[in-house]
C-alpha cells in the first residue's frame, strides 16, 4: 500500500494549491476599486431583464398604499391577459399579486373557483419562483443600502 500514500500527498498538495489560487484571485477581485460598481451595474441589468420578461418590479413592501395599488394592477392585468388567452403572462401577473397579498390562502381559494383547472395548476407551479424573487429582491435592496 505504499503507492497510495504518495498519490494522497500529491492530491492534498494540488488541493491546497487550488484553494490558495481561489483565495488569491478572490481577494484580488474584491480589492479592485470598481468591483462594487460593476456588481451594482450587473444587478441592475438583471432587474431590467426580469422586467422585460414580464415580471413586474415589486413595490416597497413597507408602503401599504404602493402594495395595494400593485396588487390591484396585477390582478386586473392578469385577468385581462387570461381573457385574451395569454395564460402564461396572465398567470405571471396573478402570481405577483399573490406574492404581495396579505391573505394569500383566501385569494388562492377564490382563484381556484374562478380559473380553469389547468390555469390554476400553472399558477401553483409558479408560486415557489415568486417567493424566491421576493427574497432575492429584498436582499438586493439591502445590498443597495450599503
Amino acid at each position: 500500500m505504499m503507492g497510495g500514500k504518495p498519490s494522497a500527498i500529491a492530491a492534498g498538495v494540488c488541493g491546497a494549491i487550488f484553494i490558495g489560487y481561489c483565495v488569491y484571485f478572490d481577494r484580488k477581485r474584491r480589492s479592485d476599486p470598481n468591483f462594487k460598481t460593476r456588481l451594482r451595474e450587473r444587478r441592475k441589468k438583471q432587474r431590467a431583464a426580469q422586467n422585460k420578461s414580464g415580471l413586474a418590479e415589486l413595490p416597497d413592501l413597507k408602503d401599504a398604499a404602493a402594495v395595494q395599488k400593485f396588487f390591484l394592477d396585477e390582478i386586473q392585468l392578469g385577468e385581462e391577459l387570461l381573457a385574451q388567452g395569454d395564460y402564461e403572462k396572465g398567470v405571471d401577473h396573478l402570481t405577483n399579486a399573490i406574492a404581495v397579498c396579505g391573505q394569500p390562502q383566501q385569494l388562492l381559494q377564490v382563484l381556484q373557483q374562478t380559473l380553469p383547472a389547468p390555469v390554476f395548476q400553472m399558477l401553483l407551479t409558479k408560486l415557489p419562483t415568486i417567493s424566491q424573487r421576493i427574497v432575492s429582491s429584498q436582499s438586493l435592496e439591502e445590498d443597495d443600502v450599503e
